[in-house]
C-alpha cells in the first residue's frame, strides 16, 4: 500500500511534469492526494523539501544498479545504463532539470541519493576499466566525462538541436555510443 508521503511525491511529480517547479505547491499536492491542506507539512518542511524528495526518488530509480541486468561485458552494462538514463532525461525534462539544477539548504535525502547513484556509476566504470574495455585513469573523472556527454546530448535533444535526420545526424544515445566507442579505441 502506498504511503501518504509516496502519494504526495507522486502527485507533485505529476504537477512538475506538467508545469515545472512553479506548478508544484504543497496545497495543490495535498488536494490532489486527497489529504488536508496541512498534511503535506507533516512530511515535508516546504516546497524545496518536496522537490528534493522527487529528485532523490528519480535518482534512485535511474541509478545503474536499479535497472541492472546481466550484460555481455562491463562496457555494455555501462552503455545500457547510459541509454536508459538519456531516454529518461528526454522523456522527463522537468525532472532532469530539477535534479541537476542549483540546490541550497538542507537537502540531505537528495544528497544521499546522489552519493549512492554516483558510487553505482563509478562502479560500472571501474568494472569496464578492470576488463580493459575503457582506458585506465581516475574512474570518477571518466564518469564525469561520460555524464557530461550524456547530459549535454540529452539537453541538445530536448532543445531540438540533435536528431538522426537533422542536426548532429545523431540522437542522444548515439553520442553516448560514439564516446564509449572512442574510449575503447
Amino acid at each position: 500500500m502506498e504511503s501518504t508521503r509516496d502519494r504526495l511525491i507522486a502527485e507533485a511529480t505529476t504537477l512538475l511534469d506538467a508545469g515545472g517547479p512553479a506548478a508544484v505547491t504543497l496545497r495543490e499536492v495535498g488536494k490532489r492526494a486527497g489529504v488536508s491542506h496541512n498534511a503535506p507539512y507533516k512530511h515535508f518542511s516546504g516546497k524545496q523539501d518536496l522537490l528534493a524528495a522527487i529528485a532523490a526518488r528519480d535518482l534512485r530509480q535511474q541509478s545503474p544498479a536499479a535497472g541492472r541486468r546481466r550484460r555481455a561485458t562491463p562496457t555494455e552494462a555501462l552503455r545500457a545504463a547510459l541509454h536508459r538514463y538519456v531516454a529518461w532525461a528526454v522523456r522527463h525534462p522537468q525532472r532532469f532539470k530539477l535534479i541537476f539544477g542549483a540546490w541550497s539548504g538542507d537537502v540531505a535525502e537528495l544528497y544521499a541519493a546522489a552519493t549512492e547513484a554516483r558510487a553505482a556509476w563509478i562502479e560500472l566504470v571501474v568494472a569496464a576499466q578492470d576488463a580493459d574495455e575503457l582506458p585506465a585513469g581516475d574512474p570518477e573523472r571518466l564518469m564525469a566525462l561520460l555524464t557530461a556527454v550524456a547530459h549535454g546530448a540529452a539537453d541538445l535533444a530536448l532543445n531540438g538541436h540533435l536528431s538522426r535526420s537533422g542536426k548532429g545526424r545523431a540522437n542522444a544515445q548515439d553520442l553516448v555510443d560514439d564516446l564509449l566507442d572512442y574510449l575503447r579505441g
